[in-house]
């Protein structure tokens, strides 16, 4: 199992640190090989996604990511931000599916900042289209118009790429509660009537999914409202960014929740959900869990192995219910522990 690892930036390092020695107290047949993604690929090459890392990362099966961006950057030009680079590696290797779990573990129903009967059991899978939408579409920039500055970006999606990130959806469903909503804005606009119309097509091919459409702003409301009619959620680009960050958070934390992103043929980017928390980079405080976890999806979906997925999920669930917590997670009667600790105790439950 070829794995490039892009620890990144802030507390990237950190927290991949501790998922890579899960992967290896598996004893598996790993080749791991880092390289450099975002601020630190720019401060080293001045690319946040170099020819060096663009090589690893397209001979590898899969690309464990910590995290990219921080202050540092922000005033960069736009092709020499962090997020570039992460978008680039999307781009480049046809990464088109991302898909979010936002799972609430017993033991973290009080870390919601909603209810707890509103949350507890709460299990959704947000699917969100990658590589298409306003992120990617042309024409876009800044520009004098009459006198003013003008900012402009296309939205668009054809029906392929529509289609296919649907399949992706309704696969995910068949093999859960047979449920998909597909989340759009199609009383606005053009873009996504295309999306409703291609998602009710599709949902022929799956006569055993039940299929129902709701718009994006109503979803937003719903997640917090009542989160629990959700299993499936399929979207674009755009508000499947913005979803996928709201659901994360009814979970407590965003320090908890993995991601993948796949290609047509499984092979995977993994990183956690949250971003690089330059505040806490360095402290030893930052929650491994995430990434650890992401691991776990890409021994899943792109290895086939289900067991070692499997082990790994069961430790972080035991490590849990030890009363172990990061502070992102802590609570009174809890015990706090740092990134490392937390890496050690999920070792120990393996």
């Amino acid at each position: 199992m070829k794995i490039c690892v892009l620890p990144g930036d802030g507390i990237g390092p950190e927290i991949t640190a501790e998922a890579v020695r899960v992967l290896k107290a598996l004893d598996l047949k790993l080749e791991l090989e880092e390289g450099l993604l975002g601020g630190c690929a720019i401060d080293a090459a001045k690319d946040p996604f170099p020819e060096a890392t663009q090589r690893l990362a397209k001979e590898a099966d899969a690309v464990l990511l910590g995290a990219v961006g921080g202050p540092q950057w922000d005033n960069n030009p736009r092709e020499l931000r962090p997020e570039r680079g992460l978008l680039r590696i999307r781009k480049d290797l046809g990464l088109f599916a991302n898909l979010r779990p936002a799972i609430l573990y017993p033991e973290l129903a009080n870390a919601s900042t909603l209810k707890p009967e509103v949350v507890a059991g709460l299990d959704i899978l947000i699917v969100r289209e990658l590589t298409g939408d306003i992120y990617f579409g042309q024409p876009r920039g800044i520009e004098m118009r009459d006198g003013e500055r003008y900012g402009f970006n296309t939205m668009h999606y054809s029906e392929s790429e529509i289609r296919r990130i649907l399949r992706v959806a309704f696969d995910a469903a068949r093999k859960r509660n047979k449920k998909l909503c597909s989340v759009d804005k199609m009383n606005v606009l053009e873009c996504t009537q295309l999306w409703r119309d291609v998602a009710t097509e599709t949902a022929k091919e799956y006569p055993d999914v039940a299929l129902s459409h709701m718009l994006v702003d109503n979803a937003a409301m719903q997640l917090v409202k009542n989160p629990k009619q959700f299993d499936v959620m399929v979207t674009g680009n755009m508000f499947g960014d913005i979803l996928s960050d709201e659901a994360s958070m009814l979970t407590g934390s965003i320090g908890m929740l993995p991601s993948a992103s796949l290609d047509a043929n499984n092979k995977g980017l993994y990183e956690p959900s949250h971003g690089s928390a330059p505040d806490i980079a360095g402290k030893g405080v930052a929650n491994p869990l995430a990434t650890i976890l992401s691991a776990a999806m890409m021994l899943r979906y792109t290895f086939g192995n289900e067991a070692s997925a499997l082990q790994i999920e069961s430790a972080v669930k035991k490590v849990l219910a030890q009363g172990l917590r990061t502070g992102d997670i802590y609570e009174p009667g809890t015990t706090r522990v740092g990134t490392r600790e937390m890496g050690d105790a999920v070792l120990a439950a393996l």
